[in-house]
């Protein structure tokens, strides 16, 4: 694979990733609800930089999530026209395995074995477990939806090698991580995506545009008024 670009909208931050050859170009950016409005400028401005066009690359690679949902319509949507028009490949890459490589990459491990975790909101978390050996990631745990409360229960029984995400110091005072060793920095950055996307690309997991669909693991996006009354009752009780 000789070009690819790669992208991630589904959390806080936009992250973009060109790889041509062995150069790679990068661009971070605010998301959230910015990124349906910014993310093909700055998709376009970015290949620009690299020199390169939609036609000349190999294949599109970005991350299904899960994550917030306005911003995995928003990647979908682009991934989907852009390699449409184009006529290129699309490569899905679970938005948490982008933060695992991440946060292996940066400490630079050759072996590890890793729960990614991403806010839900809603006093909830993404969770995935992985496992990194011989240059391969495997899913361990596929990722899903759970309580800070449940995610502890798994770990007392299994206790983690490592964890990963800036979910780690929103949920400090919850998470019971033992002796695990922490990489709260880790983001599910784009330039993470590209080592993934050979990988995929190799493996033959190319789909075709119409394919490029969102991972959601959680069906519900909103707490009703009487579950924020009951949230904000019990936060106050364990304050008092």
């Amino acid at each position: 694979m000789h070009a690819v670009l790669a992208f991630d909208t589904a959390t806080e931050q936009m992250s973009l990733a060109v790889a041509v050859a062995d150069r790679v170009w990068t661009h971070d950016a605010a998301g959230g609800t910015q990124a349906s409005a910014t993310l093909i400028p700055a998709i376009l401005a970015l290949l620009a930089e690299a020199g390169t066009g939609l036609a000349e690359l190999d294949a599109i690679a970005f991350g299904r999530g899960p994550g917030a949902f306005t911003g995995l319509r928003t990647a979908c949507s682009v991934v989907q026209g852009l390699a449409f028009g184009a006529g290129k490949p699309v490569l899905p890459i679970d938005t948490l395995l982008a933060l695992a490589e991440d946060a292996r990459a940066a400490a630079g491990v050759g072996a590890v074995r890793l729960w990614a975790l991403l806010d839900a909101r809603m006093g909830e978390l993404y969770a995935a477990h992985y496992a990194y050996a011989d240059g391969c990631w495997q899913v361990l745990t596929a990722p899903c939806l759970l309580s800070p409360d449940a995610l502890n229960a798994r770990w007392h029984e299994a206790p983690p090698e490592a964890v990963a995400g800036q979910a780690l110091g929103l949920y400090a005072d919850r998470l019971q991580p033992g002796f695990a060793t922490l990489w709260p920095e880790a983001q599910p950055r784009a330039r993470a995506l590209l080592p993934l996307a050979r990988s995929v690309w190799q493996q033959g997991g190319a789909v075709d545009a119409a394919l490029a669909l969102p991972l959601y693991v959680r069906d519900k996006v909103a707490q009703t008024t009487v579950e924020r009354d009951a949230a904000k009752l019990a936060k106050l009780e364990a304050t008092s």
